[in-house]
């Protein structure tokens, strides 16, 4: 019985390690290209390294813009966040919001392919990110990683973000002060049309920041990391997936002191 008790508790033990793991990860293989230090830029258009398909629309390059997503259809250097729910531009924003790297002690964006459990992946890292402007008292760490699934059918992909740090939301050019308030980040994707998604907490001041109460480095998606978003694209239309419960880690720290409470009586019913 206490073997059993045992192997319970390493596979609770083990789920909630997983849980609280750094959600960014593999950021090393995506550092080939980086944007030099500046605010609002954008690259030209860059390769993906495969062919996704975005609710019927094809494409195979994209603009890494600094300030926190990406898009298809041209460059974008709008700095204040605009409701992605009614928005013209297909775009994937993990952070929308005012970086700026231009503070030496911000890192730069960086992006880049590679290959991921057998798929091609691209991945962009904004990682110890600053805010407009010129500030990096308050840094972001987030990133993300698109990765190709033409194994399940053509032009199949998924896209993850990951979040290990949320520090500053508003620049100062977006009636912030000293990264906080004002027209604070929206974070969620669109495809430019009729089909959209943005994160409980866009738009509202504090929540997705550490600690908020929609804080991205506490919550998941489709994972058991807390901090990391998974969706899934099959045949051109993004998997519906349910809202995450922040109470699972809270079940899995109650279930350890159970397996550890019924542990204690065993062993002092056999010293009995």
């Amino acid at each position: 019985m206490l073997r059993k008790l045992a192997l319970g508790l390493t596979l609770l033990v083990a789920a909630t390690a997983s849980a609280f793991a750094n959600p960014i990860h593999d950021a090393a293989l995506f550092t080939s290209h980086t944007l030099p230090a500046n605010d609002d830029d954008s690259t030209g258009l860059v390769n993906l390294g495969f062919q996704i398909n975005f609710f019927g629309n094809n494409f195979s390059q994209l603009y890494v813009n600094n300030n926190g997503n990406v898009t298809f259809d041209h460059a974008l250097n709008t700095y204040t966040p605009f409701e992605l729910l009614s928005t013209s531009v297909p775009m994937l924003a993990p952070f929308f919001a005012d970086v700026d790297t231009r503070n030496p002690a911000s890192s730069l964006v960086q992006y880049g392919q590679a290959t991921l459990g057998g798929h091609s992946v691209f991945g962009v890292n904004w990682i110890d990110v600053g805010y407009y402007k010129e500030k990096a008292d308050k840094t972001n760490s987030f990133q993300l990683i698109v990765t190709n699934r033409a194994d399940t059918g053509a032009g199949n992909f998924d896209f993850q973000y990951n979040y290990a740090n949320v520090q500053w939301e508003t620049g100062s050019a977006s009636s912030g002060s000293n990264g906080l308030g004002g027209d604070s980040a929206r974070a969620g994707w669109s495809n430019g049309t009729s089909n959209s998604y943005e994160f409980n907490g866009s738009a509202i001041n504090g929540a997705l920041l550490n600690g908020g109460a929609n804080s991205l480095i506490d919550h998941s998606l489709n994972s058991n990391i807390a901090g990391q978003y998974n969706f899934q694209v099959r045949n051109g239309n993004v998997v519906p997936a349910p809202v995450p419960e922040p109470e699972t880690y809270g079940m899995l720290l109650g279930g350890l002191a159970l397996l550890g409470f019924m542990a204690r009586r065993k062993s002092a019913r056999r010293s009995a």
